[in-house]
């Protein structure tokens, strides 16, 4: 027995400039859509939906940050602590030795931190089982899915809505 929770309206799309033109008329209207799946990468379609910008970026830089505080950290015990030299009375830390080291560090870091981040985030984990609105959103038509539960529009008006604004096919679905 299914809840509201879990029940969708998908509509279909032909084209993608119908398709961008419909997303700022159904936001407008007060439409809350859920998702919007395409084949391929639509430039612009982000602002569109009123995301925010990524906070990757974010990660990033605390990865990066991680990394070169391990590679100056490591420097400093092995040169201080497990294996102390004095090498014609230098600095046991000398820093422009190290700089690309302590870079190479601060970029392995950023960049696997930023691809395990979006790994979990999205949701895209070895092992997970994802299923698609539609699987025809990975060939060739544009998929908008509204969230029946977290809408203030009925399934009639959504349907009205979506139909005059382009969509060829509207139904709803219930995902497991």
């Amino acid at each position: 027995m299914s809840t509201s929770s879990n029940k969708f309206l998908v509509g279909i799309f032909d084209d993608e400039d119908v398709l961008m033109h419909s997303i700022s008329h159904v936001r407008h209207d007060g439409g809350n859509i859920h998702d919007v799946l395409t084949p391929y990468p639509i430039h612009g379609i982000e602002d569109a939906m009123g995301f925010k910008r990524s906070r990757l970026s974010r990660a990033a830089f605390l990865f990066g940050l991680l990394g070169f505080i391990c590679a100056q950290s490591f420097i400093f015990f092995v040169l201080n602590v497990d294996w102390p030299m004095n090498i014609g009375g230098k600095s046991t830390i000398p820093y422009p030795d190290f700089i690309p080291v302590s870079f190479e560090c601060t970029v392995l870091f950023a960049a696997y931190g930023m691809v395990f981040t979006f790994l979990i985030v999205s949701n895209l984990l070895p092992g997970v089982k994802i299923k698609p609105f539609d699987i025809r959103s990975t060939d060739d038509k544009f998929v908008m899915v509204f969230d029946l539960a977290h809408n203030t529009k009925t399934v009639d008006e959504l349907t009205l809505m979506l139909k005059s604004q382009g969509a060829s096919e509207v139904y709803e679905k219930v995902m497991d």
